[in-house]
């Protein structure tokens, strides 16, 4: 039986741009475009063309901005999936739209760091300029979790039809005016990255310790120390030569140079652990990959950063995209992966253009391909793109975005190592974690062993905003404290009432606790977690309960609504601290925040992934350390309880 959607039909831009992605995988032939009759083949050879389902849904929305009916049954067709499965993932994206909307769509950040910067003002401007919420016929806003920007707050992406996005940050409404009426033509070519680059062209808050002369709290100067950030701003992005006389490609000839076990053993003697926020060993995984007798093994680079105050991985791949091929290339080598996968989070348009172009011209110089440096390994890798899913940033959630499924976590064992992408072994890391294999292999294992102590050895990334002097990305050795951070970052604005460590799914600080050893067995000990690397600073005059209604709103909506406790947990913490806000709490106040308190037991004991298991950590600290005794403010959260991206219930 041929299931439909509809009786529509794609219209021609649509099926050519389907045809593209097919003809870009070297799936189609010439006459097969023409006729629109790719394949005749069904069962295993079908299942194997899903992966690309997600470049297909792409590719549609920036052609025509939507993908209609028509456009739904076509990819349907030429890629052999059901109809009812290519809905279920258009729908399960919040950058995927299956109404007819504006063409340009303004994506306005409300997070923690952008709405109490400008967000919200942007937002009401917008609605005086454009119409309510999502309403328009050239253009339309909408509301956004974290962009990335946050050092740069407020932040916007403009998602646009026929031209590439753009993020403008820090934002204001006349910015983004001046991006809708920019004609169509006026940014190809290269000047498609230049409203992109006008962002960052002050690169001393892009990465703060790489900027002029300014003597660092450590009593470090300018780049002295730097490891990871020692290229930001220095290097061409664009540019491989630039690269290569930055000592690029160094690492890559010497881990050629020792052959894989000996690569691996640097890093298993590095105790480099993952830098995403689970910490586990990093030459565990290559070493459990390598010894896999099942082939081929995978490769993913996991930069699907979006935790609400993270945007480290942003800038490394922005400014020195080149750095991300060589470690992936390394990773590859050591643990016998000939394809490696870089799924990069939608909404960082501008390094997701670096990297393509890094990649190709990677290729161009036999850094990628079937004969690596002439030195016998293949290794090449292949970008793709997320389309606005928190949830993708679990390894296993990307993993089934990656094969064109709705990105819902996996039940664990097995563990990527043994049954990963296509069911093959796989080593997935995220972006900070391979930057620091450069330096592992450019200092030797034991050396950056030395830096730092116990399971946090090397240096750390830290992304430090909110009510500081100069917020950015901040690379310091594992055991700095809290307070020489803060102060690193020019100290704090105003009277500090609390820090955000971790993220959303992280916890506070009080100021009686900065002296704290940034290190995972330091965090631990006072009941934080270092998380994601975010640092936000909160000052006496931040809108706390309305902070945390945020955060509750964003992992309520962030829900894959796959499991009971977490689809229906985040919502009912939202709805309490709703009640709270409104001062219509179910019996008594304490009762409500008792309520609360189960709320995220439930969670954390029976949700299936981590973001169900930490969705109630920032409140439950809040609690714990009575940030909640102030009276709940209805402010800095979108509280009309409907999900933006349709996953919650």
């Amino acid at each position: 039986m041929d299931l439909r959607l509809s009786n529509a039909e794609a219209s021609p831009a649509e099926q050519e741009a389907v045809a593209a992605v097919l003809r870009e995988h070297g799936r189609v032939t010439g006459d097969e475009i023409r006729e629109h009759a790719y394949f005749a083949d069904s069962g295993h050879a079908a299942r194997g063309r899903r992966h690309l389902l997600l470049p297909a849904l792409h590719a549609v929305m920036e052609e025509v901005g939507w993908i209609s009916p028509g456009a739904l049954n076509h990819v349907a067709r030429v890629l052999s999936v059901p109809p009812a499965d290519v809905y279920g993932v258009a729908t399960f994206y919040a950058m995927f739209a299956v109404e007819q909307r504006a063409p340009d769509v303004v994506h306005v950040c409300d997070d923690i760091a952008c709405g109490p910067r400008g967000g919200e003002e942007i937002a009401a401007r917008l609605t005086d300029e454009l119409g309510p919420e999502g309403k328009g016929d050239d253009a339309c806003w909408v509301r956004s979790p974290c962009l990335g920007l946050c050092e740069r707050a407020p932040a916007v992406l403009l998602q646009r039809t026929r031209r590439p996005d753009v993020s403008l940050a820090p934002a204001t409404a006349e910015a983004v005016a001046g991006e809708l009426a920019r004609p169509v033509g006026a940014d190809t070519g290269v000047a498609a990255d230049l409203p992109a680059d006008l962002a960052f062209a002050d690169t001393t808050v892009s990465a703060p310790q790489t900027g002029g002369d300014r003597v660092l709290a450590s009593g470090r100067q300018g780049r002295a120390g730097l490891r990871l950030l020692r290229r930001v701003g220095l290097v061409d992005p664009e540019s491989l030569d630039d690269y290569r006389a930055h000592g690029g490609y160094t690492a890559l000839r010497r881990a050629i140079e020792f052959g894989p076990t000996r690569v691996i053993k640097e890093v298993t003697d590095a105790s480099l652990t993952g830098r995403g926020g689970a910490a586990f060993p990093t030459g565990v995984k290559w070493d459990g990959v390598a010894r896999a007798p099942e082939r081929p093994h995978y490769l993913v680079c996991n930069a699907d950063e979006s935790e609400p105050g993270t945007f480290k991985d942003r800038v490394l791949m922005e400014s020195d995209p080149f750095g991300l091929i060589e470690a992936m290339t390394i990773a590859g080598y050591a643990s016998g992966c000939e394809r490696g996968y870089l799924y990069i989070r939608g909404e960082y348009p501008l390094a997701t253009r670096r990297l393509q172009r890094a990649i190709e011209a990677a290729r161009a110089r036999g850094y990628l391909g079937d004969d690596v440096l002439g030195a016998g390994f293949a290794f090449d890798i292949e970008l793709r793109r997320g389309a606005g899913a928190y949830i993708c940033g679990e390894e296993t959630a990307l993993l089934n975005s990656l094969e064109g499924l709705r990105g819902e976590p996996r039940n664990k064992p097995p563990f990527p190592s043994v049954k990963g992408l296509f069911g093959k072994p796989t080593v997935i890391n995220n972006v900070e974690t391979l930057y620091n294999v450069l330096e592992v292999l450019a200092i030797g294992g034991p050396a950056f062993a030395s830096i730092g102590g116990q399971r946090s050895t090397g240096t750390k990334l830290f992304c430090v905003a909110g009510a500081v002097q100069t917020p950015g990305v901040y690379e310091v050795d594992f055991g700095t404290t809290l307070r020489e951070l803060l102060m690193l970052a020019g100290g704090v604005r105003g009277e500090l009432r609390a820090v955000l460590l971790g993220g959303a799914a992280g916890g506070f600080v009080l100021p009686d606790r900065l002296d704290v050893p940034l290190t995972l067995e330091g965090t631990r000990e006072i009941g934080s977690t270092l998380g994601s690397g975010v640092v936000l600073a909160i000052d006496t005059s931040a809108d706390m309960p309305g902070m945390l209604r945020r955060i509750a709103a964003f992992f309520r909506d962030e829900s894959c609504g796959q499991c009971v406790p977490c689809r229906v947990g985040t919502v009912r913490q939202e709805e309490a601290l709703a009640r709270l806000a409104r001062g219509v709490p179910l019996g008594s106040r304490e009762t409500e925040l008792a309520l609360i308190d189960d709320l995220a037991r439930v969670m954390v004991d029976a949700s299936i992934c981590g973001l169900g298991q930490t969705a109630p950590s920032a409140v439950r600290s809040a609690l714990d350390l009575g940030l909640l005794d102030a009276p709940m403010s209805t402010n800095g959260a979108n509280s009309n309880g409907a999900s933006r991206n349709g996953r919650a219930t």
